[in-house]
C-alpha cells in the first residue's frame, strides 16, 4: 500500500513516454483543446496537464516548437466557463515551469492582464483557490525572469498590487485561504525587488512601488493590529527588501510612526520587539534583517541611529526611548540572542562609514551607581574578557572587527587599554573544543585587524611589536590556521549566500551576511602583513599613504564635479528662467511697441487735423504757433469773417449812395461826410473747444498708461539686470562650467541690451509726447485768451453795424423832409422823383436784406 502511489507514478511516466514518443499525437491535443465543445475541451486540459507533470521538459519543448502552441492554451484564460479557466490556469503553471521561453510567450501573451483581472473578480486576497493559482503562475513568470520583470513593472501591473494590501481595522478571524493569499501576494512583491535581481531592475520597482503607495500600503499592515503572526513577519520582510538600498524609500519608512500614545518610530517599535526575548524568533530574525536593509548604503539613517547614543543627543528627562538605547540594552542583556542581534545591528550602523566609527568612541555608559562611566568600547571587550555565551562572544567580536577596520583612531582605542591585547593572545594560543574555536579565529581577525590599521601612534603596540608578539606567543602558522577557521565554518558558508538571515534555530544564528564580506576581504591581507618585514612595511605605509593622497584627490575632485554638477544645474534652472522671463519680456516689449505704434498712429491723425500752420495776430503784434486748431475750424472762421466783410462793405456802398443824393439836394453848403473807420477784425470762435480738450484729455491719459507700462518695464529690466548679475559670478567659479554657458550669457547680454535700447527709445517717445502734450496745453490757454478777444470784436462790429443802421433811418428821414419843402417851394421833382423812386426800391430790398440777416 505504501508502494502503490508511487509505482501508479511510475506507470504514468511511462505511459507519458509512450504518448509524447510521437509528436502528432501532442499536436493532435493541441487541437482539439481549441474546440468549444466542453467534452472534448475539458478533458483534453486534464489530459495535456498531466502529460506535463509526468514529463515536463519534454511536453514543453514540444508545445515550444509546435505553431501557436502556446497561444491556443493562453486562450483557456478567456473562456466564460470557469472550470475551463480555472483548470487552464493550473495547466500554464504546469507549462511555465522552469522554462524561461515559454514564460516570455506566456507574458507577451498578455497574461498579466487577464490573471490580474481574474484575482480582482475573484476578490483578491479575499477569493479562494483560483486566487491561490493565479498568485502561483505569477510567480512561475515573474521570479528569475529579468526580461518578464522589466513587463510587468513596464506595464503599470504594479499600481494595480496596491489592492491586494487594503485591510480593514478588524482583522480578526482571517481565513486560512486569506492567510495563504496574502502570503503569496506580499512573496510576489519580494520577487520584484529581490536583492539578487539586477541593481537598475530592483531600484526602478522600488521607486514604482513608492510612487503608487504600496510601501505605504505595506506600513499600514506593519502598523496594525491583530495581524497573524505570520503575516506580520512576512510584511517585515517585504517592507525591508522594499526600502534596501532605495534612499526615498528609506527615508519614508524613517518618517512612519506606529499608532501608539505618544507616537513613536517605526524603527523603534521593531527594535523593541527584536531585543525581547520573548517575541517569536523568526519575527525578531525579521526585524534585524529589516534595519539592516534600512541602514544599507544609507548613510544618512546610520548617522540617525548613531546620534541616538552621543552625549549631547540623549534625551534627559527620560520620556522617549530612542534607537540607540534599545541597542545598548540588548548588547548587554542576559539573553545572548539579543545580544548577538543588537551587536550584528549596531555593526551595520557602521558599516562603510568611517566617521560613525570615530563618533561611536565618544559614547560613554553609566555601568553602576558610583563607578565612573566606561567607553562603550572599553564594555564590549570587559563582557568578552567575563567568558560570556559563545553566541554573545561572537556577536561583540563581529562588532569589534567591523569597528576597527578601515579605523586607525578606533585600533588606537583599543590597544590603549592594556588588557586587551593579552586577552586576545591567550585565546588564540590556548587548544580549546570545537566551539571554541570559531571564537579563537574571530580574536585572530581582530589582532589582525588591530596590525594591519595600526598607524603606529602607540610606541609598545607598534605593528612590529605585535608581529613579534605572535611570533613568541602563538606562531604564525598557528595563527593563519586559527584565522582560517571562520571562513571553514558551516554556517559562515550559509550566511554568504544571502543577505536576508536565514537561521533555522536560534543557535544557528552565528554569522551576518555583511560581515562574511568583511572576512573575504580582510582574511587574505592578514595573512600577508603577518609575514611582511619592518622593511616591507615601511614601503607598504608609503604606498598606502600614497592611495590615501590619491583617493583623497579623488575624493577632493569627486566633491568639485558633485558641487559643479550642482552649480550647472542651479544655472540651468536660473537660464530657464531668465529665457521664460526674457521671453515675458519680449512679449511684453512687443505689447508696448505696437501701442506706441498706435499712439503715433493717433498722434499723426491729431497732428493732421489741428494742423501745423503758423497764425499771425495783429492784437498786440505777437506772432504764435497754432498748433491745436483744426483747419475746419479755421476755414469755418474765415468765412464768417468774409461774410460779415462783405454785409459791412454793402452797408457802406449804400450810405454812400445816400450820401451822393443828399449833397445833390442840399447843393454845395450841405455837405454831410461820413468817416468810417474800419479795423480789420479776425472774428472767429472755438466752437468745438470742448472737444479739443476732450481730446488733449484723452491723450494724456493714454500717455499717463503708456508712462506706467514703460516704467513696468524698466522694473523687470532692472530685475533680469539682477538676476543676471548674480549669475555672472556663479558663471565665473569654473572654466569649465564658463565655457559651457558662454553661449547662453552672449545671448542674455545681447537680448538685455536690445532691451535697454527699446526701454531708451520708449521713454525718449514718452518724453516727446510730454512735450506735444504741454505745447497743446499752453495753444490751449493762448486760444482761450484769443477767443474772448475775438468774441469782444464782433460785440463791437454788431454794435458798430447798429448804429449805422439808425443813421440811415436818421438820413431816410430828413430826405423825406426835404422833398415835402422842394414840394412846398414849388420845386420841380421829377428826376429826382424817379431817382427817388429808383432809390426807394433799392431800399426796400435792403431792408429786406437786413431783416433777413
Amino acid at each position: 500500500e505504501e508502494n502503490l502511489p508511487k509505482q501508479v507514478d511510475d506507470l504514468g511516466s511511462q505511459f507519458t513516454e509512450i504518448f509524447i514518443k510521437q509528436q502528432e499525437n501532442v499536436t493532435l491535443l493541441l487541437t482539439l483543446v481549441e474546440e468549444f465543445d466542453f467534452h472534448v475541451r475539458w478533458p483534453g486540459v486534464k489530459l495535456l496537464t498531466s502529460l506535463l507533470k509526468q514529463q515536463g521538459p519534454q511536453v514543453q519543448q514540444i508545445i515550444l516548437v509546435s505553431p501557436m502552441g502556446v497561444s491556443r492554451l493562453m486562450d483557456l484564460l478567456a473562456d466564460s466557463r470557469e472550470v475551463i479557466r480555472n483548470d487552464g490556469v493550473l495547466l500554464l503553471q504546469q507549462l511555465t515551469k522552469s522554462n524561461a521561453a515559454i514564460q516570455k510567450i506566456v507574458a507577451f501573451e498578455n497574461a498579466f492582464e487577464r490573471l490580474l483581472d481574474i484575482i480582482t473578480e475573484e476578490g483578491n486576497s479575499d477569493g479562494g483557490i483560483v486566487v491561490e493559482d493565479c498568485l502561483l503562475l505569477l510567480q512561475n513568470l515573474l521570479k528569475n525572469n529579468n526580461s518578464n520583470q522589466n513587463f510587468f513593472k513596464e506595464g503599470s501591473y504594479i499600481q494595480r498590487m496596491k489592492p491586494w494590501f487594503e485591510v480593514g481595522d478588524d482583522n480578526c478571524g482571517w481565513s486560512a485561504q486569506k492567510v495563504t493569499n496574502l502570503h503569496l501576494m506580499l512573496q510576489l512583491v519580494r520577487v520584484l525587488v529581490s536583492p539578487t535581481n539586477p541593481p537598475g531592475a530592483t531600484s526602478s520597482c522600488q521607486k514604482a512601488m513608492f510612487h503608487c503607495g504600496l510601501l505605504q500600503q505595506l506600513c499600514t499592515i506593519l502598523m496594525a493590529t491583530g495581524v497573524p503572526a505570520d503575516i506580520l513577519t512576512e510584511t517585515i520582510n517585504t517592507v525591508s527588501e522594499v526600502i534596501r538600498g532605495c534612499q526615498m524609500n528609506q527615508d519614508y519608512f524613517a518618517s512612519v510612526n506606529a499608532p501608539s500614545n505618544p507616537p513613536r518610530p517605526a524603527i523603534v517599535v521593531l527594535l523593541m520587539s527584536m531585543v525581547n526575548e520573548r517575541q517569536p524568533f523568526v519575527l525578531r530574525c525579521a526585524v534585524l534583517y529589516c534595519f539592516q536593509c534600512f541602514l544599507y548604503k544609507n548613510q544618512k539613517g546610520q548617522g540617525e541611529i548613531v546620534s541616538t547614543l552621543l552625549p549631547s543627543t540623549i534625551d534627559a528627562t527620560g520620556n522617549s526611548v530612542s534607537a540607540g538605547q534599545l541597542l545598548c540594552g540588548g548588547l548587554f542583556s542576559t539573553d545572548s540572542l539579543s545580544n548577538w542581534c543588537a551587536a550584528v545591528a549596531l555593526a551595520h550602523a557602521l558599516q562603510e562609514n568611517a566617521t560613525l566609527k570615530e563618533q561611536l568612541l565618544r559614547v560613554q555608559l553609566a555601568t553602576s551607581i558610583g563607578n565612573p562611566p566606561v567607553s562603550l568600547l572599553q564594555q564590549c571587550t570587559n563582557i568578552l574578557s567575563q567568558g560570556s555565551k559563545v553566541q554573545t562572544r561572537v556577536g561583540l567580536l563581529m562588532l569589534l572587527c567591523t569597528w576597527l577596520s578601515n579605523c586607525s583612531i578606533a585600533v588606537t582605542h583599543f590597544l590603549h587599554n592594556p588588557a586587551n591585547i593579552p586577552f586576545l593572545t591567550g585565546q588564540i594560543a590556548e587548544n580549546l573544543g570545537e566551539e571554541e574555536q570559531l571564537v579563537q579565529g574571530l580574536c585572530a581577525l581582530l589582532l589582525g585587524i588591530s596590525i594591519y590599521y595600526n598607524d603606529n601612534s602607540l610606541e609598545n603596540y607598534r605593528k612590529e611589536k605585535l608581529k613579534q608578539l605572535i611570533e613568541k606567543r602563538i606562531g604564525r602558522e598557528n595563527f593563519i590556521e586559527k584565522l582560517g577557521f571562520i571562513s571553514k565554518h558551516e554556517l559562515y558558508s550559509r550566511a554568504a549566500q544571502k543577505p536576508q538571515p536565514g537561521f533555522s534555530s536560534p543557535d544557528h544564528m552565528i554569522f551576518d551576511h555583511e560581515f562574511t564580506k568583511l572576512v573575504k576581504e580582510l582574511e587574505g591581507v592578514i595573512s600577508k602583513a603577518i609575514y611582511k618585514s619592518s622593511e616591507e612595511d615601511k614601503k607598504e605605509e608609503e604606498v598606502k599613504k600614497t592611495l590615501e593622497q590619491h583617493d583623497n584627490i579623488v575624493t577632493h575632485y569627486k566633491k568639485v564635479i558633485r558641487e559643479q554638477d550642482q552649480e550647472l544645474e542651479e544655472l540651468k534652472q536660473q537660464i530657464n528662467t531668465l529665457k521664460s522671463q526674457n521671453e515675458q519680456l519680449q512679449a511684453t516689449v512687443t505689447q508696448q511697441v505696437s501701442q506706441i505704434q498706435q499712439h503715433k498712429d493717433q498722434y499723426n491723425l491729431l497732428k493732421v487735423q489741428l494742423g501745423k500752420d503758423t497764425q499771425h495776430h495783429n492784437s498786440h503784434g505777437d506772432t504764435f504757433q497754432m498748433n491745436g486748431i483744426q483747419t475746419e475750424e479755421v476755414s469755418k472762421l474765415k468765412e464768417e469773417l468774409e461774410e460779415w466783410k462783405t454785409k459791412h462793405e454793402l452797408l457802406q456802398g449804400q450810405l454812400r449812395e445816400k450820401d451822393s443824393v443828399i449833397e445833390k439836394l442840399k447843393s454845395s453848403q450841405l455837405e454831410i461826410g461820413t468817416e468810417q473807420s474800419s479795423q480789420t477784425s479776425k472774428p472767429g470762435g472755438l466752437e468745438h473747444n470742448n472737444e479739443l480738450q476732450k481730446e488733449l484729455e484723452r491723450l494724456r491719459s493714454q500717455i499717463q498708461l503708456q508712462s506706467a507700462e514703460i516704467s513696468k518695464l524698466q522694473t523687470e529690466n532692472q530685475k533680469l539686470q539682477v538676476m543676471n548679475a548674480t549669475a555672472d559670478p556663479v558663471l565665473g567659479h569654473s572654466s569649465a562650467t564658463a565655457a559651457q554657458n558662454s553661449e547662453w550669457k552672449g545671448r542674455l547680454e545681447q537680448e538685455i541690451k536690445e532691451l535697454k535700447s527699446e526701454v531708451k527709445a520708449l521713454s525718449e517717445e514718452k518724453a516727446s509726447l510730454k512735450e506735444h502734450l504741454d505745447s497743446s496745453s499752453s495753444t490751449v490757454v493762448i486760444l482761450q485768451d484769443e477767443k474772448s478777444k475775438l468774441q469782444q470784436e464782433v460785440a463791437e462790429s454788431k454794435k458798430e453795424q447798429d448804429d449805422l443802421l439808425v443813421l440811415l433811418a436818421d438820413q431816410d428821414q430828413k430826405l423825406s423832409l426835404l422833398k415835402i419843402k422842394l414840394k412846398d417851394l414849388g420845386v420841380p421833382v421829377e428826376d429826382e422823383d424817379d431817382i427817388e423812386s429808383g432809390d426807394q426800391g433799392d431800399e426796400d430790398e435792403d431792408g429786406d436784406e437786413e431783416e433777413q440777416d
